[in-house]
């Protein structure tokens, strides 16, 4: 009954129709493939998915319908590798929050918010961490065009040890307990095994884990290993196994070494890595997440209103937000492979292309921020086949700005134009009906 109803919550839009054929003139184009954009360009679409990418403006085949960006850059529908999209920060209580409110106001919230992230621009997003069922039924709608929003990869629960950044009885009395609360705290190789395998069999498409403490969860040390090697070691070898990958939220350099040692995916954060740890990330193919945007975020309510922040979180956003820019600057310059991602929830929904320029202030060059929100984090969400460049084959996801995003990177908070999967959502800077 109660997932009937989450997934009925969900269900408020009607389905995609396919444009068809359709040509797209583009001005600019910047691909995803080359770091070189190109100029006058036609991207000839055929219903979902894009058949060629011609150099010049050609009509294409015979009825095909034109849209005209020829004053525009177009780019490969952007990428946003750590969303919570569930997740709405209102600046209430959060220890009044965590009892009062349910996955089935997160569940509403969330159709609002997957709308808004769609017409930034991102018709992608990697959600590393929520309700299982709400996200799954999100995925599931917005798949079937019930719902309008990115394209989802969902992760469901972080999973974490006890008293851990991921265990919701931290702080709480602890006599006071609530279903769920330790459905997804792990415990041991053998609890780790379990429940990657429950996630699987639930629909999560990767597995996210707490191997250090955090900012926003009560009193734990961000710097502080908490999982412990063969936990770690049993979560990536069960979800390799299945096809799955692991992305590890890791602040501390003893966690993210042996996170990246024990072969995750990609770490998110990494706030206190140093040249040893960008080494072993490099030596293992392991993406950085660098996530600035809450950083900045966390930080500014931190001095502002603290109040609205979990006890002790306050303090350690102040110590680690500013990390979180030098390492990003750091791990650039070393040659760590970077992912786009916000770690929405915090800032709101729709301002992912925010972090853009938060990215280029720690020193990235704008192609590179660019390239981290479409051809990486394509790849390292694991579907470069459809994801992340407009090449024959593709996804049509496309999106435009009126101006040169490699001059100004803050032109891509002012998407004009998105089309997903060849529906067209937003035209001249308006939702289309």
């Amino acid at each position: 009954m109660k997932v009937s109803i989450i997934a009925a919550a969900l269900l408020v839009s009607a389905a995609p129709v396919f444009a068809g054929d359709v040509v797209i003139h583009a001005g600019r184009l910047i691909d995803g493939v080359s770091k070189a954009p190109r100029g006058q360009v036609s991207i000839l679409i055929h219903d979902d998915r894009i058949a060629s990418v011609e150099q010049g403006f050609v009509d294409g085949p015979a009825g095909a319908q034109v849209i005209d960006l020829s004053n525009s850059t177009v780019l490969p529908g952007l990428i946003d590798c750590h969303d919570h999209i569930t997740s709405t920060f209102d600046g209430g209580n959060p220890i009044a929050e965590a009892v009062t409110r349910t996955a089935f106001d997160d569940a509403f919230l969330s159709v609002g918010n997957a709308e808004r992230t769609l017409m930034a621009g991102f018709t992608t997003v990697r959600d590393v961490g929520a309700d299982p069922m709400v996200v799954i039924a999100l995925k599931k709608a917005i798949a079937k065009g019930a719902v309008a929003g990115p394209r989802l990869f969902v992760a469901g629960p972080p999973l974490g040890p006890t008293g851990g950044h991921g265990d919701p009885a931290n702080g709480f009395d602890p006599q006071l307990s609530h279903e769920g609360w330790t459905d997804w705290v792990i415990d041991g190789p053998d609890s780790a095994r379990r429940a990657v395998r429950k996630l699987h069999r639930m629909g999560a498409d990767l597995i996210k884990i707490m191997p250090s403490g955090g900012v926003l969860s009560i009193a734990d040390d961000p710097n502080a290993q908490l999982m412990a090697d063969d936990e770690i070691e049993a979560v990536v070898k069960t979800a390799h196994g299945l096809g799955m990958k692991v992305a590890a939220h890791a602040h501390g350099k003893q966690a993210i070494e042996h996170a990246a040692e024990l072969g995750v995916d990609s770490i998110e954060h990494g706030s206190f890595a140093d040249e040893q740890s960008y080494a072993i990330l490099k030596k293992h193919g392991t993406y950085l997440v660098p996530t600035m945007l809450v950083a900045q975020t966390v930080v500014d309510v931190a001095k502002n209103h603290p109040e609205q922040l979990n006890p002790s979180s306050a303090a350690k956003a102040l110590m680690v937000g500013p990390r979180i820019k030098a390492n990003l600057s750091n791990a650039y310059k070393a040659g760590v492979k970077i992912a786009f991602g916000t770690d929405q929830g915090l800032a709101p929904h729709g301002t992912n292309a925010r972090e853009f320029a938060l990215m280029v202030d720690a020193g990235m060059t704008p192609i590179d921020a660019i390239m981290a929100a479409t051809h990486n984090a394509a790849d390292l969400i694991g579907d470069s086949k459809d994801i992340g460049a407009v090449a024959p084959g593709r996804y049509a996801d496309i999106v435009a700005v009126s101006g040169d995003p490699l001059a100004d990177v803050t032109e891509l908070e002012r998407v004009q134009f998105v089309m997903k999967a060849g529906k067209v959502y937003k035209q001249g800077g308006a939702a289309k009906p």
